[in-house]
């Protein structure tokens, strides 16, 4: 509301979220919207684990290692160490290698790993304690979605912009800039850093280059407020001002959007924790062919047909008619609505892999879903009608959009996902100990304890 007005009164939206971010406070942050940060945390850092094996990041790590520097900050899920800088690209790009991570249709896109590969890092790096390290990361999650809101959906849905890649740039520095405790022009002068470096293209989907985009914002958004707090300067009116970032990246530019409440006040409890490793998108048809097998019991071979209706704008995220590799795979939603259907577990990683995209039974199943994409419906939800060769028409309907509402029982889902997740990679005891400091983030003195927990071995 203070941001209104000041926005109001004349000063510059980019001013008027900058100071609102950098006023906040953790007394500010209700106990409810603290504990949807700390499950975002759990859930970054699971992800993170777990893709920290993936080949895009063994080349990142490679180019990065190579580059040398003073090692101040850990590589998530793998040995060394790298300068805070390259050890926030390649823990970036790990957090969305396997896009299991979370989603907030307020950007649209994926907030966590934004920004919590560059605010871990240089919080390692500074001594930071967990308190300062969660209320940055609330105040960076909050900026970013209403920027995303007031480009939309021209910026993410018309132009092909990836806005975690673009959006989450200004939520990186805006975190950073919190965590460094910067004033009010320079903290305004890394948004401005970070956004005209923010760039990403949704035509990238299905390639090593999607979760390139998680660690680009993060290092952008990372040195743009390292650079702002040594007298690097910028426009303090970067979102707003004649060829602004929303000028030449939305024809949907309406800047009163920034400041309209979300439910109960928070973008943070708008946040969807993804139960699929595959695109959003592709949870709701998911839902639904789960539905119709469990609820129906029927068998592959006596599917005729499968008629899937959703919002037109998935057409241009997650359409790939006939995936090759486990990453296209998470962005088929004839395949990943057909491994419903089969009843394969699309929350293992492994259900995503060459192999499967290329199993006849799922291919046949593939080859019978027709996709009616629509105008005028939320692009979360779903309706599926399978025929049966004897004639029988199933529906289900699904919306995948709407946050949970029993937030200790969705913390209990997380940590059995990060169970999964992460004791691959550090063992039971290890991962235990995880969920116990993470679960009292605020609380901690320093959060190096985490960072010396997520170290892995190569």
């Amino acid at each position: 509301m203070n941001a209104m007005i000041d926005a109001q009164a004349g000063k510059g939206l980019t001013q008027a979220l900058a100071d609102q971010a950098r006023a906040l406070r953790l007394a500010d942050i209700p106990e409810t919207v603290r504990t949807w940060a700390r499950q975002c945390v759990l859930d970054t850092i699971g992800c993170t684990l777990a893709g920290a094996s993936d080949p895009l990041v063994t080349i990142l790590l490679a180019e990065m290692r190579e580059q040398g520097g003073v090692a101040a900050a850990t590589v998530i899920g793998r040995a060394g160490r790298l300068p805070v800088a390259s050890a926030t690209l390649v823990n970036g790009a790990a957090s969305h290698a396997l896009d299991f991570d979370d989603v907030n249709l307020a950007m649209p896109g994926h907030p966590s790993v934004a920004i919590l590969p560059a605010l871990l890092a240089l919080a390692e790096e500074i001594g930071a304690s967990g308190a300062d390290v969660l209320t940055a990361f609330v105040a960076g999650y909050e900026l970013q979605c209403r920027i995303g809101r007031t480009i939309a959906p021209g910026h993410y849905d018309g132009l092909g912009f990836h806005a975690t890649a673009t959006v989450g740039s200004f939520g990186a520095a805006a975190a950073c800039a919190h965590l460094l405790g910067l004033g009010a022009e320079p903290f305004a002068m890394a948004l401005g850093i970070a956004g005209t470096q923010a760039a990403g293209l949704k035509s990238m989907f299905g390639t090593m280059c999607k979760p390139l985009h998680a660690g680009k914002a993060a290092y952008h958004g990372l040195m743009a407020a390292k650079l702002a707090g040594r007298g690097f300067t910028s426009r303090t009116d970067v979102v707003e001002c004649e060829q602004g970032f929303a000028r030449t990246h939305s024809p949907d530019f309406n800047p009163e959007r920034a400041f309209e409440a979300p439910p109960g006040g928070w973008w943070m409890t708008r946040n969807l924790f993804k139960y699929h490793a595959s695109c959003y998108m592709t949870h709701a048809a998911i839902e639904t062919a789960r539905a119709l097998r469990e609820q129906h019991r029927f068998a592959p071979e006596q599917v005729e047909r499968v008629d899937v209706r959703l919002e037109a704008a998935c057409d241009r995220i997650c359409n790939i008619p006939a995936p090759r590799t486990g990453l296209e795979a998470k962005f088929s939603l004839r395949l990943t609505t057909a491994m419903g259907l089969a009843g394969v577990d699309t929350s293992r990683l492994s259900s995503f892999s060459e192999a499967v995209a290329a199993d006849p039974v799922l291919v046949g199943l593939r080859d019978k879903v027709a996709l009616d994409f629509r105008a005028g419906i939320p692009n979360t939800f779903t309706e599926t009608e399978v025929t049966l060769r004897d004639g029988a028409r199933l529906r289900a309907q699904h919306d995948s959009g709407v946050p949970a509402t029993d937030v200790a029982q969705q913390g209990q889902g997380l940590a059995a996902k990060f169970v999964a997740l992460a004791d691959p990679v550090l063992g039971n005891a290890r991962g235990a100990r995880l969920i116990e400091m993470v679960g009292r983030l605020d609380t901690l003195p320093d959060v190096r304890g985490i960072m010396r927990l997520c170290a892995g071995r190569d």
